[in-house]
């Protein structure tokens, strides 16, 4: 699919605003419609350039992060888990976690969201985070044979989900600077 009549600038603001809609009314509610209204573009335009509703907001939240996890190599294992927090602020942090919610929901009636999902972010996070932590077993700082190293994935996300359901608070640095130190660490034996 040809992207290269969008500059860097506006393909940058077409995807705020696929996420800012989507924050607003959700997976199910955001139309093509409304992205075009938004951005003041052509619904045509839109199909051409991502052909689906799914694949926009896919590549709108992989946009989102332009750092690979496994660029972030800080010589441990703690210090790796550590600057991947500093590539949020408190405040997108708090926007992804509720992004995640909702669309943790929509992908359950939408296969396309999912298979997009999939494919645009969840497996390049996955590769990511799987070169940071061959990185610690290489070094030495986790077993290969941990039963938690295929865990990782299921406790991070589990930390998104839950504080705002258990406690009613947003996930923050504070919390998942501790929630790394006293549950991800130990149960890796770091």
């Amino acid at each position: 699919m040809a992207r290269s009549r969008l500059t860097p600038e506006r393909e940058a603001e077409l995807y705020e605003a696929v996420l800012d809609l989507l924050r607003e009314v959700g997976y199910d509610a955001l139309t093509m419609d409304a992205v075009a209204t938004r951005t003041r573009s052509s619904k045509a335009t839109l199909y051409r350039q991502w052909g689906s509703k799914a694949e926009l907001v896919a590549r709108a939240l992989r946009h989102n992060k332009p750092v690979s996890l496994a660029e972030i190599d800080s010589g441990s294992l703690r210090g790796d888990f550590h600057a991947m927090l500093e590539l949020t602020d408190d405040c997108q942090m708090e926007k992804d976690s509720a992004l995640m919610r909702g669309l943790a929901h929509a992908v359950h009636n939408n296969p396309e969201l999912l298979q997009a999902l999939r494919e645009l972010l969840i497996e390049p996070e996955m590769t990511g985070l799987d070169e940071v932590l061959r990185r610690a077993v290489d070094r030495g700082e986790i077993s290969a044979d941990n039963p938690a190293l295929r865990l990782v994935p299921h406790m991070l996300i589990g930390a998104f989900i839950a504080r705002p359901l258990i406690e009613d608070q947003p996930v923050d640095h504070a919390f998942l600077s501790g929630y790394l130190d006293a549950v991800v660490l130990p149960a890796l034996g770091v």
